[in-house]
């Protein structure tokens, strides 16, 4: 059987591809336990730079395996059965893998060449930027299979679009495209599909390029901007900014606006 999750690395890049194209790459147990122990690796390797997350065979992912939930089966009264916790324990342990790509510090993208579906769409929400084809096809899904959602999509979508948009979506699983995502700020960028692959590498390299401390500080700040005080984010700016303000990268920086020119970052 073919891996489910493919790594690659180069150039400060590492490239993760969920890798079922004839599910559209709906996730199977193998591939979430392949990004909960990627993500954690990743984020802890100083070469690494940025991590890009995408789908093989022109889709993203289409979410859960709704095939395998129906083999599974879940009669009248599923809720009350032996074991319930342990299913909760379960999936919980599994969506670990978008709070390391929300959080990691390093940038993460996500390259989105077509379907991106509930937990799928989740976790591109869950890196900090995307880029798309114009023709993607985004949708919340969950509504459609009668489950509430996961993998974090409700606190990611919200924080994108506020509450009454976020409800609008996951309500109706209505299906956007990358275009429209992109006009509605879902997504970063949209681009025709055929130029997706050059660039979203732009993308990624120019990530890679960045002073790597610096934007694992920046995101800390940005995170708790999110439900810290003012105050709270004012003592961790200041706290990072003088951090930050003692790597090679800042020195290198400063210099180079002495002599003028663009700085080289090596991130650290």
């Amino acid at each position: 059987m073919a891996d489910h999750l493919l790594e690659a690395f180069a150039d400060g890049v590492a490239t993760l591809t969920m890798n079922r194209p004839e599910a559209r790459n709906a996730l199977t147990s193998e591939m979430i336990q392949g990004l909960s122990e990627a993500l954690p690796r990743l984020a802890a390797d100083p070469k690494v730079r940025a991590v890009v997350l995408t789908g093989a065979g022109g889709a993203f992912c289409a979410g859960g395996d709704v095939k395998g939930f129906a083999a599974a089966g879940s009669g009248d009264g599923a809720a009350a059965a032996p074991g319930m916790e342990q299913k909760v324990a379960g999936l919980r342990a599994s969506m670990e893998s978008v709070r390391w790509l929300h959080e990691m510090p390093k940038p993460t993208l996500a390259v989105i060449p077509g379907p991106a579906a509930g937990a799928g769409l989740s976790l591109a929400l869950a890196c900090d930027l995307r880029i798309c084809a114009d023709t993607a096809k985004l949708t919340t899904a969950f509504s459609k299979v009668g489950v509430s959602g996961d993998f974090g999509g409700s606190y990611f979508l919200s924080h994108l679009l506020g509450a009454a948009k976020t409800r609008e979506l996951y309500f109706t699983a209505d299906v956007i495209t990358g275009e429209q995502a992109a006009a509605l700020g879902v997504v970063n960028r949209s681009v025709p599909a055929a130029e997706l692959p050059a660039a979203a590498a732009a993308f990624a390299a120019h990530l890679a390029s960045l002073p790597t401390i610096a934007v694992g500080y920046m995101k800390r700040n940005l995170n708790a901007a999110d439900h810290a005080t003012l105050s709270e984010v004012l003592d961790l700016e200041a706290m990072h900014m003088i951090r930050t303000m003692g790597t090679d990268d800042h020195k290198a920086a400063s210099q180079a606006f002495v002599e003028k020119r663009a700085p080289v970052f090596t991130g650290r």
